[in-house]
C-alpha cells in the first residue's frame, strides 16, 4: 500500500509482538483472546480482544435515488438501529457471494451490478473484525429468506434523509456511517466504483 498517510504498513517502531496467547471464551462465531505482547520498548503488556470471521455490508441503490436500509433490534444496546444490510461471512465463503446472499436473504433484493468499495474495521481497539463494503444497483425485488430467529424491517431513504439522521443522532451504526461516507463521495464523483455484472444465478 502506497499512501502518504501510511508510508509503512508495519512500522517497526510501533509493532507489538505476541509472546503468549490464551483463549478465554470460544463461542459460536466469536472468540475472546488474551495475549501477552512485547512492546516496542521491550516491556510487556496484555491485550484482550475478540476474533471475528469478518462480514460484508451492502449499499443497495434503488433506481429512484433512494437506498435500501434495515431496522433491526440490537440486543446489546436494547434498541432498534438503522443499518445498511450486512452479515457475517460463513467459513470458506467467497466474500462477493456473501454480499449477494445477505442482500437477497435480508431484503429480498437481487442486483444486476455490483462494485466493491473498500474495507472498514468497526472496533479496532478490541476486535479483528473487518467489514467489506459493496454497492449494488439494478435491484429487483423477490422473496426474503430470513434466518430462524431473525427479525428486521426493510425500508428506503434518500441520501439527504440519511445525512439528517446522522446529524440528529438517529443513525449511529459505525458501518452504516462509513457506508454513508462512500455514498456521499461516489454521488459527488469524487470517488469512483468499478461496476461488474452479477453472476448469472443472481
Amino acid at each position: 500500500m502506497n499512501h502518504p498517510l501510511l508510508p509503512e504498513l508495519q512500522p517497526a517502531h510501533l509493532r507489538e509482538v505476541c509472546v503468549d496467547s490464551a483463549t478465554l471464551f470460544q463461542g459460536h462465531f466469536l472468540h475472546a483472546m488474551r495475549d501477552t505482547v512485547r512492546l516496542p520498548d521491550g516491556s510487556s503488556a496484555v491485550r484482550e480482544y475478540i476474533r471475528h470471521p469478518g462480514a460484508v455490508m451492502v449499499i443497495p441503490l434503488l433506481d429512484d435515488g433512494r437506498v435500501v436500509l434495515e431496522r433491526q433490534y440490537r440486543y446489546p444496546l436494547q434498541r432498534a438501529l438503522l443499518e445498511f444490510p450486512a452479515g457475517k461471512i460463513d467459513p470458506g465463503e467467497d466474500h462477493f457471494a456473501c454480499a449477494r446472499r445477505e442482500l437477497r436473504e435480508e431484503t429480498g433484493y437481487s442486483a444486476r451490478e455490483w462494485a466493491k468499495a473498500g474495507v472498514l474495521h468497526p472496533v479496532l481497539a478490541y476486535a479483528d473484525e473487518f467489514i467489506e463494503i459493496w454497492f449494488a444497483r439494478g435491484l429487483s425485488l423477490g422473496q426474503r429468506e430470513l434466518d430462524q430467529g431473525e427479525f428486521l424491517d426493510v425500508l428506503a431513504a434518500t441520501p439527504d434523509e440519511l445525512l439528517a439522521a446522522c446529524r440528529d443522532g438517529v443513525l449511529t451504526d459505525s458501518k452504516t456511517l462509513t457506508g454513508l461516507l462512500w455514498l456521499q463521495n461516489t454521488r459527488s464523483g469524487a470517488w469512483t466504483l468499478d461496476w461488474q455484472p452479477a453472476p448469472a444465478q443472481d
